[in-house]
């Protein structure tokens, strides 16, 4: 790695808590200085604007995410532990190696639902991925006779997906873990139903 991009990566690096936590329009070029130690000029003589580092940073996030979950899943021969993983992932989402201040898509949907195109558009990107790796694992399921053929396999992949993001929701909002233990619990009853 050049010295360019090494700063390039140390920036993406030490700002990704800021824009996850604070959204894109809480984070200021001052909080940038500060978490990383380098000047204005330093910030934008490697990225053109603020805009262009927090579509890194949302990618740097995601790929943390995707990480884990792709460790996690590969632990697990069945498919049903494989959508379980899921529950394991998402359960533990307060603690490293998970983006300090939650899921990225689900923190970039809300704060750019209305005022950041570029970040919606990967939000929304990493939405459908996500539902389509759910759809693939119900299909195998399906296929390899773990799960039975009646499966409505997008939605139960939407279900699924807004149930983790809703307990998440709603334990960021109310701070009651238990509120998302008993989410997380409803994703799980409705993996085990799918038999």
């Amino acid at each position: 790695m050049s010295k360019a991009e090494q700063t390039k990566a140390y920036i993406i690096e030490k700002t990704a808590p800021l824009f996850n936590k604070k959204g894109f329009a809480g984070t200021s070029l001052s909080d940038m200085t500060e978490a990383t130690g380098l000047t204005k000029g330093s910030i934008y003589g490697n990225f053109a604007n603020k805009d262009e580092v927090a579509l890194a940073v949302f990618d740097y996030n995601l790929q943390k995410v995707q990480s884990i979950l792709k460790r996690e899943i590969g632990k697990y021969e069945t498919v049903k532990d494989q959508l379980l993983a899921y529950v394991t992932v998402y359960d533990n989402f307060l603690k490293e190696p998970f983006p300090i201040g939650g899921c990225p898509i689900l923190n970039t949907a809300v704060d750019a639902d209305d005022t950041h195109p570029g970040l919606r558009k990967k939000a929304a990107d990493a939405f459908l991925s996500w539902k389509k790796s759910i759809i693939h694992l119900l299909e195998k399921g399906m296929s390899n006779k773990e799960f039975r053929k009646s499966i409505d396999t997008e939605q139960t992949a939407l279900a699924i997906i807004a149930l983790i993001e809703g307990g998440i929701m709603i334990y960021k909002l109310t701070g009651k873990l238990n509120y998302r233990k008993a989410v997380m619990q409803q994703v799980e009853t409705i993996i085990h139903s799918l038999t």
